[in-house]
């Protein structure tokens, strides 16, 4: 594997793609990006199509095309030697994959939220993604183009819960996340220490969207995080730091900055976590759940529900003193919940 060059597919708007694509920087891990959002001209199609697109080789070495961005840094785990993003503690990785998952899918309904329901967002997402769609359209055909992404978009805002009544705890949510995060770096390079772990990824791929793209949340950031719009920037190319295994937060506490983010994980997530799979088990279609304290209706979503599912099986194959330590970590966090019987 280390011989050949990993190809994807994506766009700069695709905050996994953005995440993806500095992860592999800084392993130092040869790729081609292929900008496009259409997949790679000749290769299989991913089903379903998301961004980013890998072509990597099956158990029977056909190419097949592969999207999932958290399986997907654990596969590189296993083919690329070096510069791992899993923190060598059990206890910490496990952290690690909590924040990851909270970045993936609960900072994305606020990066989603804000694109799509503020006018000067909707008209710069608009107009800038049909050029990424269709670079040699002509005018015209951009300006219908971008008329039919925003009504696509907007459209699907129930889908990541965002509607008048959520709009409050998205946004409360958001600037909390990154008043917390400013905190943090202030001490700290990085979430897991002074080396990133596949959490500073997925935070990093959300927030080139929310800090450097879209108008009103780059705003909120640099009134409230300038640290964080600076760390956003550095974080595209990694490649040149150097790391060490000491580099990782180490000891029995987490940093209070940490402990922070990790409440906002129990108090934005875990309950959507739960009455998301809950939903789906009882087949509905719909959850209502209480986020920081308000009612919050949407969709159900089954891959959440596999989020959950496999957050569950990481922390039970923890032994004993290693699932102390995160039970430890995360008492009155409200995240303690998603892992009780």
């Amino acid at each position: 594997m280390n011989a050949h060059l990993l190809r994807l597919s994506g766009v700069p708007g695709s905050p996994y793609t953005r995440k993806m694509a500095a992860l592999l920087r800084y392993r130092r891990i040869a790729f081609q990006l292929i900008p496009s959002s259409n997949g790679a001209p000749g290769l299989p199609r991913a089903k379903p199509h998301l961004l980013p697109t890998f072509y990597l080789p099956d158990a029977q070495g056909q190419v097949q095309a592969v999207t999932d961005s958290t399986p997907l840094i654990r596969r590189f785990e296993a083919e690329f030697a070096g510069r791992s993003v899993i923190p060598s503690s059990p206890a910490l990785s496990f952290i690690d994959a909590l924040l990851e998952d909270f970045a993936d899918e609960w900072l994305t309904k606020a990066m989603f939220h804000y694109r799509w329901s503020y006018a000067p967002d909707i008209d710069k997402a608009a107009r800038i993604l049909a050029t990424w769609l269709q670079p040699l359209a002509s005018d015209e055909q951009l300006r219908h183009m971008a008329h039919l992404v925003s009504s696509r978009q907007i459209e699907r805002l129930r889908y990541v819960g965002s509607n008048p009544q959520t709009t409050p705890i998205i946004e409360a949510g958001y600037q909390r996340v990154l008043q917390t995060m400013e905190a943090h770096l202030r001490d700290h390079p990085f979430m897991m220490g002074a080396r990133p772990g596949a959490c500073d990824f997925a935070l990093y791929g959300q927030l080139t969207q929310l800090v450097q793209f879209d108008p009103t949340p780059m705003a909120v950031a640099v009134a409230l995080a300038p640290r964080v719009c600076g760390w956003v920037g550095v974080a595209e190319d990694l490649s040149g730091i150097a790391v060490t295994d000491t580099d990782w937060l180490a000891g029995d506490a987490l940093p209070a900055t940490l402990l922070a983010l990790l409440h906002e994980v129990g108090r934005l997530y875990a309950p959507l976590l739960l009455a998301n799979a809950q939903a789906l088990q009882a087949g509905q279609a719909e959850f209502t759940a209480k986020v920081d304290g308000q009612a919050w209706t949407q969709q159900v979503f089954s891959y959440q529900a596999k989020c959950w599912t496999w957050l569950r099986r990481d922390y039970q194959a923890l032994e004993r003193s290693e699932r102390q330590r995160v039970d430890q970590w995360l008492l009155g966090t409200g995240c303690e919940v998603l892992f009780k019987d």
